[in-house]
């Protein structure tokens, strides 16, 4: 039986991911190099960054030229709001907050926006335990 966050990351290639930190001790950063190392397409966003795990950073979402499937947060849960906005602003087609993160407020937004929703969930728990990859 799969989930709902298992059917939107199996369905998914491109994951724009807010708050990659440049420290490979991260989770943020672990997490990212994971899903790439399985095919995902990364996109970090990134206040200051020029470049994370070989790919270009951009300032916020909507600097990101290309369509995004997921944005993947690794932010504050009061943070997320304006994230979310953001993630239905771009088109995006789910917005994700990793574990540890819940926003009522974003839910709003994302699920009014059309976007998927899934919160308190990591993308590469969910990767590993259903075996997902981009090939």
């Amino acid at each position: 039986m799969t989930d709902r966050a298992t059917e939107i990351l199996a369905g998914s290639k491109t994951i724009a991911v807010v708050g990659l930190s440049r420290d490979p001790a991260k989770a943020s950063h672990g997490v990212a190099a994971v899903l790439q190392a399985h095919g995902f397409r990364i996109i970090p966003v990134h206040p200051s960054a020029d470049e994370l795990l070989g790919q270009k950073v951009y300032r916020s979402l909507t600097d990101i030229p290309e369509p995004v499937d997921i944005v993947d947060v690794f932010r504050p849960s009061e943070d997320t709001p304006p994230i979310a906005e953001q993630a239905v602003a771009i088109g995006a087609k789910a917005l994700w907050l990793q574990q540890g993160i819940v926003s009522a407020e974003s839910r709003r937004i994302a699920e009014e926006g059309g976007l998927a929703y899934v919160e308190d969930r990591c993308t590469a728990v969910v990767r590993a335990v259903a075996n997902l990859s981009v090939r």
